[in-house]
């Protein structure tokens, strides 16, 4: 295997980790948003009836 040959597949080695990196950031932050969804849903309206 020569020099280039090692470079461009650690190139594409590189490219498939940034990929599956940014494929887990984006599932975290969708499991964020539902959370963030699910606990406003459960506590209903009365959220934003508050005592002064």
């Amino acid at each position: 295997m020569s020099q280039d040959q090692e470079h461009q597949s650690a190139e594409e080695m590189l490219a498939r980790v940034k990929g599956r990196n940014m494929a887990i950031a984006w599932s975290l932050v969708g499991f964020v948003v539902l959370v963030f969804v699910v606990t406003i849903v459960r506590m209903g309206p009365d959220i934003l009836v508050r005592p002064l």
